[in-house]
């Protein structure tokens, strides 16, 4: 099989500047506020998007390491199979978040609760539609322990 190749649209502009500083999840983000800087060339893909609260932002983990495939997650005392977590290290270093879209100025959008390092090569962006990205039924695997479920 070939490579795949994807080449970015835009990129990411956050308060956070090392992955040290950078929140885990939005969820945790604390309403940490950034922009993303889309290239003119993509502009008119925003055309309706701002009818959306929310958006899921596709991203590459432009700094981090692939560490293996046994990871150890700062919130776990063992290590877990990468695919298995959400670290950056990843064979191929993908990152998705859902962000609160604010507000669209051109090519510029405005979002809250950020988790992203500043600088980030954003790949694509896609609505956030809590009837179609909701599933039931789930489980938590070996985080069961660590969340109540909220």
């Amino acid at each position: 099989m070939e490579a795949v190749k994807y080449n970015p649209i835009g990129i990411i502009h956050s308060p956070f500047k090392t992955a040290d500083e950078t929140p885990l999840q939005t969820r945790v983000s604390n309403g940490a506020r950034g922009e993303i800087e889309l290239f003119p060339e993509y502009t008119h893909g925003l055309e309706d998007l701002y009818k959306f609260s929310h958006i899921t932002l596709i991203y590459h983990f432009h700094l981090a390491e692939h560490p293996g495939l046994l990871v150890k997650p700062g919130h776990s005392d063992s290590y877990h199979g990468v695919f298995a977590t959400r670290s950056p290290g990843r064979p191929n270093s993908i990152g998705i978040s859902v962000v609160r879209l604010e507000e669209i100025c051109g090519n510029i959008l405005y979002i809250e609760n950020i988790d992203i390092i500043d600088g980030t090569p954003l790949l694509d962006i896609k609505p956030f539609i809590p009837i179609l990205d909701r599933q039931y039924a789930t489980t938590l695997g070996w985080l069961a322990d660590e969340f109540d479920g909220s």
